[in-house]
């Protein structure tokens, strides 16, 4: 039977620390519909009485960011009215900081966004990740934090996009049986390089949809067991030869791959 829950997420910033902590906690059940009700920039009275309405018609749970004394005092205060109950996820964080820190919290909103160094690295990374995916400008490697290689539709552009959104330049090459990579790849020294291999089944049944949504018959050796075979087999080879770390990513979503990844460029890192 499914539950049907009203999510109201109020934030008085960009708000997408609270979606992503909402996403974690939901992903942990099962047939629930989730209407959410999302409230960004969340810092007038007016703006917050007008969200209050919108609670009283639609009565679920309340979970918010806002750091503003007086804001947070009438949202609790009216949802208890309601019986109706608010999460605050980054008070016990900011508690227990506060504690072993011997300071109180700046109660700022919104002060991970501010445009630092770091912010504009996270762009220079996206940008270069672009220019640098499916093996073009491999010239230009040596720039990259990390380089994936795998065979087609290993998930290598989603993956990479994920870490330039982290804040690093990754570059990309297909492994293909016929068209071995340039050798430059071999004499990389700055970037992490790392192969993703996956299972055949679950590459073909990728490919397979893949050829289907352009309209394409799936009968060709890019789904063909043997021939996909032979396309890991060489990958997995290459991945060997040169001591590149391997990522199985079969059962991996884009998040876990990446953070396996990241894993492995701060483990360099410590051992350097």
């Amino acid at each position: 039977m499914t539950t049907r829950l009203h999510l109201h997420l109020l934030s008085d910033s960009t708000g997408e620390t609270l979606e992503n902590i909402a996403k974690a906690a939901l992903a942990q059940y099962d047939d629930v519909e989730t209407v959410r009700h999302f409230w960004p920039m969340v810092r007038t009275e007016s703006h917050l009485e007008r969200i209050l309405q919108e609670i009283a018609q639609n009565p679920g749970l309340v979970i918010y960011t806002l750091v503003n004394p007086t804001t947070r005092r009438v949202l609790e205060s009216r949802c208890h009215a309601l019986g109706l109950p608010t999460v605050a996820p980054l008070d016990p964080v900011n508690a227990a900081l506060s504690g072993l820190l011997g300071v109180q919290a700046k109660m700022r909103p919104g002060r991970q966004h501010v445009l630092d160094a770091a912010y504009f690295a996270r762009v220079d990374a996206i940008q270069f990740t672009i220019a640098h995916d499916d093996g073009i400008a491999w010239e230009e490697w040596e720039e990259a934090d990390i380089v994936l290689a795998g065979v087609s539709r290993s998930s290598k552009t989603p993956t990479s996009i994920y870490l330039a959104n982290r804040g690093y330049k990754t570059a990309n090459i297909p492994i293909v049986v016929e068209s071995p990579p340039p050798p430059f790849l071999f004499t990389l020294k700055r970037p992490l390089v790392v192969g993703l291999t996956t299972s055949a089944d679950r590459l073909i049944a990728i490919r397979r949809n893949r050829l289907l949504s352009l309209n394409q018959a799936p009968d060709t050796d890019y789904v063909e067991q043997e021939a996909v075979n032979r396309e890991l087999t060489f990958a997995r080879r290459m991945f060997a030869d040169n001591d590149w770390p391997v990522i199985d990513v079969t059962r991996r979503s884009i998040e876990e791959t990446a953070a396996a990844i990241i894993s492995l460029v701060n483990q360099r890192k410590s051992d350097a």
